[in-house]
């Protein structure tokens, strides 16, 4: 696990430094926008998502740069989701990442925009050339993230989840729920290196049902960390949930049968990556990490 945060925070650097580089501020009048998107991009996060990206491009020996660029972009897409959650329309939190949200920190308007604006930049880096040379592959990236994206994914997820504010959700429409609203992106975070590595359907599909079932066990363990953890350690309020009257997994299967479901998911992702063998090693342990994380 030593070798895994290693190689977790070298990413999380290298994703970083790729994102300061990707969002510039300008000088006009606008830079206050740019100012908001670096705030809620720059401003920590464990970068998962991105280290699924770039572990997953490893797999087919992608050049860095292009795996890097794909990972800045998946991040980006991420952040915007969670400054459009934090909204007061939406789930009205003022604390992300230990830090004020962005609309506390700016102002409700410019929060929008930034959330906007980072979603697009992120089509912006997939389609653009040095992302990768072949125009199929850059077409593919961004139709992929597009379907993560909308309304069949996160837009979708999050609709769902405002619904569940007033209605009470059984196991099945938590579990889709969570596969649109979490589980869409990081599906694409996992497959997005073997779309720059031309990888063979096989493959895809490998990283495809590992990614399903990690999206499961990853919102589980979201889930527990709001009962069982508390606002320094995760950097966000928690309980919200529970307070809310929301089902969620935990609600429904309590505390520790969750946590059996989610390491029993964490142990299948796993097995669908055998035709990698070792060097799937990485991948095999982020999923072990996921469920087992106390942020």
């Amino acid at each position: 696990m030593a070798d895994l945060q290693k190689a977790m925070a070298e990413s999380a650097r290298a994703v970083s430094e790729t994102l300061d580089r990707l969002l510039k501020v300008g000088g006009g009048r606008e830079s206050r926008l740019m100012e908001a998107m670096r705030y809620s991009s720059l401003g920590g996060g464990k970068r998962i998502r991105p280290f699924m990206v770039t572990a997953g491009a490893r797999l087919f020996a992608v050049a860095e740069s292009c795996a890097l660029r794909a990972a800045a972009a998946v991040e980006m897409a991420h952040c915007y989701s969670l400054v459009h959650d934090d909204l007061p329309a939406m789930d009205d939190d003022d604390l992300r990442r230990g830090q004020p949200t962005c609309h506390v920190r700016f102002d409700e308007a410019t929060a929008i925009l930034a959330g906007d604006a980072l979603l697009t930049r992120a089509f912006e880096v997939l389609a653009d050339v040095p992302t990768h040379p072949d125009p199929q592959v850059r077409s593919q990236l961004v139709l992929a993230l597009a379907k993560a994206s909308g309304a069949e994914g996160m837009v979708g997820g999050q609709m769902l989840d405002l619904l569940a504010k007033n209605e009470r959700l059984d196991m099945p429409e938590i579990t889709r729920l969570q596969r649109m609203k979490t589980g869409a992106l990081i599906a694409f975070a996992c497959e997005a290196g073997a779309i720059l590595g031309k990888a063979a359907e096989p493959a895809r599909h490998a990283l495809r049902a590992y990614a399903h079932d990690l999206g499961l066990a990853f919102q589980i363990a979201d889930d527990l960390l709001d009962v069982e953890g508390t606002a320094a350690e995760v950097g966000k309020k928690t309980g919200k949930d529970a307070a809310a009257g929301k089902a969620t997994f935990v609600s429904l299967l309590g505390i520790e049968r969750a946590k059996a479901q989610a390491q029993m998911l964490a142990e299948q992702a796993g097995r669908h990556l055998e035709m990698f063998d070792e060097k799937a090693d990485y991948l095999h342990e982020l999923a072990r990490f996921v469920v087992n994380r106390r942020a």
